[in-house]
């Protein structure tokens, strides 16, 4: 996928929304899968995958090592991974994006050495990979850190440990289920990430032969197995997609369909969203929803899972700027730096101020078209939307960022009825 940063997006506002779309696989979760391939040689089939840049560059990540990889259609990605693999994964490749460091754990557990780039990724701070390394240490690897590799080695194999978390991070939840399926004996993770995208690489790490209990809760235990196979695997669909639709609805207003979408996988910003006056509800196709021209403010905190992601939050942030009243929002997952693109929605008339971790956002009942950026893919999202409730032109430019997380974002705006255009 080719990608400029002249590229940019274009909104005009117009009516309310109306259609249906269908979601892609989760983003979140593919890349994963894709990580835990390198657990066992064979060949791997994964079906409803993205179209999206960050699964191109996954994987060249993994024929770097040796593997071949391949899409007989646009939604399947066939990979072949040999028996033996160079456990490395380059900077050039690895600074592309934060997600590539959860290759540490499964090269670890299989070759027992790794050495992996410290990551790159989304423009919103720096976010350490401390409890990665401290979790593969106590599984019994040697961890450093030299000239901006990770080095990793565990000569005689990993071993099963008590693992405690002092943050439910999703990754580092991966890498340490990842490098646990070959460990000799069981390993328990406490306080684990009980994301969506964490149960669906259990299964896919279980359809594998691994031994993985839990997933989904706040303890998850794994039984060392000695051998694992390739498998074939339909990924869950994207819930933050699912959820950028729904911030679109809310600021055009309309009626749509998100086949596919899973509300349990989103209660809390389905809760929020009826909160403001969406009408949501789950249907044979998927997830339903009607939002009035204009919604009610609410307040809104980011949490770890079950709570309201701090993917989600942009998005909704901008679906404030345009509702009647005053919400205040919480960002208790990641610095203050994930506030960034409020900047971007000033500039579109937004009245929103920020102290820290929290904004205050004053809605106003329409924006006005800018030129405006985005910083990230989250970013991005959130002005693009921004725009279908702001007179006159809105360019948002390096649209190159929303190409890492949305397969085909334009067009199933435009399938709604939204004015929306790609130039560059």
């Amino acid at each position: 996928m080719e990608t400029t940063r002249t590229e940019a997006i274009v909104v005009r506002p117009g009516g309310p929304l109306s259609g249906e779309v269908s979601l892609s696989g989760a983003k979140n979760s593919v890349l994963k899968l894709l990580a835990a391939m390198t657990l066992a040689s064979g060949t791997y089939v994964l079906r409803n995958v993205p179209d999206i840049a960050d699964v191109e560059w996954m994987g060249d990540l993994l024929v770097s090592m040796g593997a071949t990889a391949r899409r007989p259609s646009s939604d399947v990605v066939e990979v072949d991974v040999p028996a033996e693999l160079f456990p490395e994964a380059p900077y050039e490749l690895v600074e592309r994006m934060r997600a590539s460091i959860v290759v540490l754990g499964p090269l670890l557990a299989r070759f027992g050495r790794a050495r992996v780039s410290l990551p790159g990724g989304d423009n919103f701070g720096p976010r350490p990979i401390d409890l990665h390394l401290r979790a593969l240490e106590q599984l019994g690897a040697t961890i450093g850190v030299a000239h901006g590799f990770v080095e990793a080695t565990a000569p005689d194999g990993l071993r099963g440990a008590q693992i405690w978390l002092d943050f439910p991070s999703v990754g580092a939840t991966e890498n340490t289920m990842m490098a646990a399926v070959l460990a000799r004996g069981t390993t328990v993770i406490h306080n684990a990430a009980r994301e969506p995208e964490i149960t669906d690489l259990a299964t896919f790490l279980n359809r594998m032969g691994a031994r993985v209990l839990g997933a989904g809760s706040s303890t998850i235990s794994v039984e060392g197995v000695r051998e694992l196979q390739s498998v074939e695997h339909t990924l869950i669909p994207d819930r933050i997609e699912a959820a950028t639709f729904l911030a679109a609805l809310a600021i055009a207003g309309g009626e749509i369909t998100l086949q596919g979408a899973r509300s349990d996988h989103m209660e809390m910003l389905v809760h929020k969203f009826g909160q403001m006056g969406m009408r949501i509800s789950p249907c044979s196709e998927g997830l339903w929803a009607m939002a009035p021209k204009r919604l009610q403010s609410a307040d809104v905190a980011t949490l770890p899972y079950p709570g309201l992601a701090t993917d989600y939050k942009p998005m909704v942030v901008a679906a404030l700027a345009v509702a009647d009243g005053v919400g205040i929002v919480t960002e208790n997952v990641f610095g203050a730096n994930r506030f960034r693109y409020v900047d971007e929605l000033i500039r579109m008339g937004a009245d929103i101020r920020t102290e820290g971790h929290h904004a205050v956002v004053r809605g106003r009942d329409r924006l006005s078209g800018a030129q405006v950026r985005a910083h990230d893919i989250r970013a991005g999202a959130a002005v693009v939307i921004a725009g279908l409730r702001a007179d006159g032109e809105t360019v948002v430019g390096d649209a190159h960022h929303l190409d890492r997380g949305y397969d085909h974002f334009v067009e199933k705006l435009q399938s709604l009825g939204a004015d929306v255009e790609r130039k560059g």
